[in-house]
């Protein structure tokens, strides 16, 4: 009789590779899915540059929050939930926002999360938001005001 060693799955010399499945909005609902409708991630070559988007897409908020754009016009590359924070966070800020660096990090192929530090008055606050690459475009898919 013969042994013979045998290698288990969770061993395996192949690796795994992370991929991203699109963020439903909450305003619809988690169980909202069809196959023909539904969000299809997009592979980095298909996307805008991560930099530059995550930093057009910051102005365009700090633009936002100063009155000086709509915010209607990242409706198009945001959930609707962070339109919602982007109106909320608005009403508490009268001040004039700098910002002072823009962080990037990409956890997985398709996914953006960038943290950027903002001067207001003289506190140093921190913005979140997370971009996902869905239809060949970036959708902003959470942010925070810290």
């Amino acid at each position: 009789m013969t042994l013979t060693q045998q290698t288990p799955e969770i061993f395996s010399t192949e690796k795994s590779k992370l991929y991203l499945i699109p963020t439903p909005d909450s305003e619809f609902g988690p169980e909202w899915f069809h196959p023909k409708f539904s969000p299809m991630p997009s592979p980095l070559s298909e996307l805008p540059d991560s930099f530059t988007w995550s930093k057009s897409f910051v102005i365009a908020v700090l633009e936002v929050w100063a009155g000086r754009r709509s915010v209607m016009q990242l409706a198009k590359n945001s959930h609707r939930s962070v339109i919602s924070k982007i109106i909320s966070q608005g009403k508490t800020l009268s001040d004039v926002c700098q910002i002072r660096k823009i962080y990037l990090n990409q956890p997985i192929e398709g996914v953006i999360e960038t943290t950027v530090t903002l001067s207001i008055k003289n506190r140093v606050r921190s913005l979140i938001l997370r971009f996902e690459g869905i239809d060949k475009k970036w959708i902003c898919t959470e942010l925070r005001l810290l």
